[in-house]
This record gives C-alpha cells, structure tokens and sequence, in this order.
C-alpha cells in the first residue's frame, strides 16, 4: 500500500480525504493515469445487485455506463413507440439547463409556473375550452405522461359522481366506467386503483373502435363516464365521440365523456379541425394529451384539461404553503423535473400552429405513402388514411393456407435486421387476429420509410424461402430469443400469472405506445 499526500490527475488534485480513503493502491494510482479500458474496471464485473464498497472515477463511471447502454437499440428505429426521439439542439440546452428545478416550487421558479400556465391556456384553447370566450385562465395541468393524466380525470369523474349521489342520498360505493376494450392499459390501472367496475365495448373483426350505441347501452345509474379515445394504439382510428355526445344528450343521460386523446390531440386539430371531438361537445368534460408523443416533446410530459373548475371537484385540489409560497396541487405527482414542460412551451412558440400543421402533413404523407406500398405487396391494411386517423400504418399479412410464417416472423426478421416493428394481436374477443403497426414520427423521413420498406421486402423474401422443417428451426430459434433470461427477467416470478388484466384474462397484446 502506497501512502500519498495527493494525486493530480486533469488539473484537478485528489486527495486521500477526498476520497474517503487513508490511503492509495498502487492499482489506484494507475488508474488515474491510463485509458480506460487499461483500468481494472474493465475487467470487473459491474455490480448488479450490491451497492460497490469503494467509488470509481467519474468517466470511468460515466464509460461504463455509456458502453452498456450502447447495446440498446436505435430509438429512431422503434417504430413500436409514439414517443418523440427529435428535438432541436436550441431547446435541447435549455432543458439540460433546467435539470435542477423542482417544477412544483412556485416560489423559487415563478416563470417556470407561469410557463406552465401559458401552456396549458394554450392547449385547452386549440381544444376549444369555453374560457376562450370568458379570457380566464384555463383549468388544466401539466401531468408526467397521459397516465397521470387519465388517472386525475378519472378520479375527478368519480369523486363528482359521488358528490351527486350523496347529495341525492343514494349509494356511491360501485362506481364503473365504459370504455373500448381497445384501450391502453393505464386505464385498467386508473380502474383497478380507484375501485371502479370496468364495462367494456368490445371490438370486432371489421370494428376496431367503440360501438356509440353499445356504449351508451352500458351506461346506468352508477356510471361515472365513458372513455372515449382519439386515436387507438391498435390501429390509430378516431372513435366516433360526436356520436357518443349526440345519444346521451337525445336520451338526456347524465354522463360525462372523457376523452383520450394523447396520441390524437395534437394531431387533429392540424389535420382535421372540423372533426368534432373536443369542447366543442357539450358531454366532454375532460381531455388528456401526451406532450411527449405528437406534442413533440422528449418523454414524459403529458396535460389534463377540464371544460370548467365544476368538472373538477375542490376536494381534489390542495393549498399548501411550506416551500414559501400559498399555491394549490391537484396532480398525483408532487416534485418533478421542470425541462419537459420548458421544451412543451418551447415547441409551442416555435412551431405554432403553422409548423405543427407542416409536420403533420409531412407524417400523413409518409403514412400514405407507406400504406400504398404495402398495400401493393398483398397486405391487408387495417388503419385510416388521409388524415382520418392517426399516421401510423396497421396491417396484417393475407390469408393463405400455404405460408408457413406469421406476423410475429415478420417482426422478428425486422428485429434482425435493427428495426422494431411491432406484431400483436387485436383487443379482447378479436385476439385470434395478428397484426404489425408502424407508427410514423416526426423524424422518420421519406427516405427512412423507402429503407424500411427495402428490409421489409426483404424479410418476406427471406420467410418465404423456408419450407415447414426450417420454420420449425426459425421458432424455435425466436422462441429461445424472446426467452432468454434478459428478456424475462423484468417481472417478479410471484407476479408472472396474474389474471385480472385483460393480458392475463384472454392472452391479448396491449398496443405497445
């Protein structure tokens, strides 16, 4: 053991003290002064379930790390997910510089809150919020991702609808709440969390999306709303929310509609502003949007909007004090990261609604353009087009009694080759049904799309060259990837078979978002 005074490595000294340490290794003392991979932390094996004893060098850290996590896949070529991977280098500083603000500390970050405020005027207003009319600040906030945002209008529904049946003198103890069994699976959770019954419509093999009617049918005495979504993630169709608004009101049925428009919300009103489905209808009481999707915003943001203060009960909201400043809370969240509401904000006065109308436009072109090839190549193609729903393209492969391969092939070999195109099976009472999606984002230009389609051509190319024993040989070799203990190590054996989702109950895919 060699004792030392200090060592000086990049202008900077280290100290023993510094260090925590009486005294240095010879081993130590090299490491200040070699290449990374010439440390003995490159032959260390990284700690995985045990806090290490002794620190390391930062870049050493900070190496590690950056090695690791290069084995992940492309962003840009997730083609499963709707969450944004572009934003510009300008705002891209700002948000780094706004890492340390706590958002929720009004005091301390006043125009950070009052960012806040001017986006959510902003938003509910491209909604169509009444308080256009009155010039009042809108009533809405900013959530981390729709999740948190549907599960506030959730519970604002309930606690509204309790409110009611009291005041009534009646019993409020079994809330449920109807909705497309083609929902995403926070809403599961907002009502499995909240003790609310689910009342699902289910889809069919030529209706992916809410039945009007069927919903309305379900709707009773103890419904708290009905979901309505604006923009699946199965296949990117706008559920028919007019007609949902237009028989409560022919039937004069009090209940409220929310809607779940975190991939739509910022699409629509640039595509089709005419589409009727927002404020607009008197039944919508309440809207969420995710920031991070075609909010264009890195993850997570999202927003939640009610049409007026009535349609959030006070009993919800919370007036504290103790960070300096009198101010009310109505999120689940309390402390969090101020960068993605800064980068929301920014996106909002850079682009305004002509860049946003430019951008979608771009993505519906590409959607198009996409669904024309593939229509070409025999695919059955299961998602709106010309802006009639979101720009994403589903489809499944043609109905033939001689291939061998299926939809989860496809992905596979589309995986090999660095893409990550998702296959699944439809919602609950259709998941006999196999499908692939691509969801088309903002950075995935014309000349990306011709390349996809180049490897996709391929990959059918490549199953169709198999007979049945080499199919037998490429399952099994899909079936030991998708095993692997890398890929099955994430849940908790104890919670592996669990059936209360609609996952575990018929065996379905959710749509991946």
């Amino acid at each position: 053991m060699v004792h030392l005074d200090a060592v000086k490595k990049d202008n900077e000294v280290v100290t023993p003290a510094s260090r925590g340490l009486e005294a240095v290794s010879a081993a130590d003392i090299n490491d200040f002064y070699t290449n990374v991979y010439g440390s003995h932390f490159a032959v260390d094996h990284m700690s995985h379930h045990e806090m290490p004893e002794r620190e390391m060098p930062r870049q050493i850290a900070a190496r590690m790390i950056k090695d690791e996590l290069s084995l992940d896949g492309n962003p840009k070529l997730n083609l499963a997910s709707f969450v944004t991977t572009y934003m510009e280098e300008e705002i891209e500083q700002i948000m780094t510089d706004s890492f340390s603000k706590n958002f929720i500390d009004y005091e301390e970050y006043p125009h950070t809150a009052e960012i806040q405020n001017r986006c959510v005027n902003m938003i509910a207003r491209l909604f169509n919020c009444p308080t256009e009319a009155s010039g009042e600040n809108a009533m809405g906030t900013s959530t981390i991702g729709s999740s948190e945002a549907i599960m506030l209008g959730t519970l604002a529904m309930k606690k509204r609808w309790q409110n009611k049946r009291k005041a009534e003198g009646k019993d409020a103890s079994r809330p449920n709440i109807v909705m497309n069994s083609a929902v995403q699976v926070c809403w599961e959770k907002a009502a499995r969390y909240f003790d609310i019954e689910e009342k699902y419509v289910y889809c069919t093999e030529d209706r992916y999306v809410i039945d009007p009617k069927q919903a309305v049918d379900l709707v009773d005495e103890n419904t708290i709303g009905i979901c309505a979504i604006l923009g699946t993630t199965y296949t990117g169709e706008y559920e028919d929310i007019k007609a949902i608004n237009d028989l409560l009101i022919e039937r004069n049925i009090d209940c409220p509609i929310h809607v779940d428009a975190a991939s739509g919300g910022f699409v629509v009103p640039f595509i089709n502003p005419d589409l009727l489905w927002d404020f607009r209808l008197e039944k919508v009481v309440s809207i969420n949007v995710s920031g991070h999707k075609y909010g264009l915003v890195y993850p997570g943001v999202g927003w939640v909007m009610w049409r007026s203060p009535e349609f959030l009960p006070k009993e919800l909201v919370f007036n504290i004090n103790y960070l300096g400043a009198d101010q009310a809370s109505f999120t689940l969240n309390f402390s969090k990261g101020a960068s993605h509401v800064i980068g929301q904000y920014y996106q909002l006065i850079r682009l305004g609604k002509s860049g946003y109308r430019a951008i979608m436009s771009n993505l519906i072109r590409i959607a198009d353009y996409m669904t024309s090839e593939l229509e070409k190549m025999g695919m059955v193609i299961m998602s709106q087009r010309a802006g009639r729903g979101l720009p994403l393209v589903a489809w499944r492969l043609p109905s033939s009694e001689d291939r061998v391969y299926d939809e989860f092939a496809v992905a596979h070999q589309l995986r090999e080759r660095g893409w990550i195109v998702p296959a699944y099976t439809m919602a609950p009472n259709t998941e006999h049904m196999k499908m692939m999606r691509i969801v088309i984002r903002e950075d995935f230009s014309m000349n990306r799309c011709d390349s996809l389609l180049q490897d996709y051509k391929l990959a059918i190319q490549t199953l169709q060259s198999m007979d049945n024993t080499m199919f037998e040989r490429y399952e099994a070799h899909m079936k030991s990837s998708r095993d692997q203990p890398r890929n099955t190590s994430r849940t908790h054996s104890i919670y592996k078979d669990e059936k209360h989702s609609l996952q575990g109950k018929t065996g379905k895919t959710h749509g991946v978002c």
